[in-house]
């Protein structure tokens, strides 16, 4: 019996994307009791992976996870378009699934207190411990590379032969390297500056979820 693709899967970062506000940073800048400017440095000129500066951040954290919890949903918002864009991604038989290198704990309070804790996602973990203190996981870690915390990917290419296309949407740095590997971007900010150097992945440059809602109108 041959195996059947389904349609069509879209893959989503979080940060910036789902979410305008980039929570991951916010929080890390609100809860590090030291500067963390030269490891921001590194990290935007590529020379440390993100796995690494998280580790190098941790020492630096000291939070209590419900306070945690209060100022991340009391900060955050998602696109004002993404639920109902959700919603025609399901009616028209399109999956969707979220990748992230940011961190699980606020990616789960958000999605659930928008009704849209369903949707499967792929990021880093926080491991709360005494005294305030905090260490990072990385579940989706990629061994052959350890650049970053969550190998976006990694995780698009274990999808890769399941589906008819990929879609890809994001907007920073961790979205590069899985952009290159889907059928169609819709990017902005750091994505959308790299697909149009590159010019080598069909995208699409967009600013809110209505935009790829279309998409699937006219597609699907």
């Amino acid at each position: 019996m041959l195996f059947k693709q389904k349609k069509a899967l879209v893959i989503s970062d979080f940060d910036g994307t789902i979410c305008p506000v980039d929570v991951g940073s916010e929080v890390l800048s609100r809860f590090t009791q030291k500067s963390r400017d030269d490891i921001d440095r590194e990290y935007v000129k590529n020379s440390l992976g993100s796995r690494e500066a998280y580790r190098k951040i941790a020492p630096l954290m000291t939070v209590n996870q419900d306070c945690l919890q209060t100022y991340v949903l009391k900060r955050s918002r998602i696109d004002p378009f993404f639920a109902r864009f959700y919603r025609l991604a399901k009616k028209k038989g399109v999956d969707v699934k979220i990748v992230s290198d940011g961190l699980d704990f606020y990616i789960r309070a958000i999605m659930e207190k928008n009704r849209l804790g369903e949707i499967e996602f792929f990021s880093n973990a926080v491991v709360f411990g005494r005294n305030g203190s905090l260490t990072f996981g990385f579940p989706q870690a990629n061994e052959l590379c350890g650049r970053c915390g969550t190998c976006k990917n990694k995780i698009l290419n274990d999808y890769r032969l399941m589906y008819e296309k990929i879609i890809y949407i994001g907007d920073g740095h961790s979205d590069i390297c899985p952009s290159r590997c889907a059928d169609l971007v819709f990017a902005k900010d750091v994505l959308l500056r790299t697909c149009e150097d590159e010019g080598t992945t069909p995208y699409r440059p967009f600013s809110d979820f209505r935009e790829i809602s279309e998409y699937l109108k006219k597609n699907f």
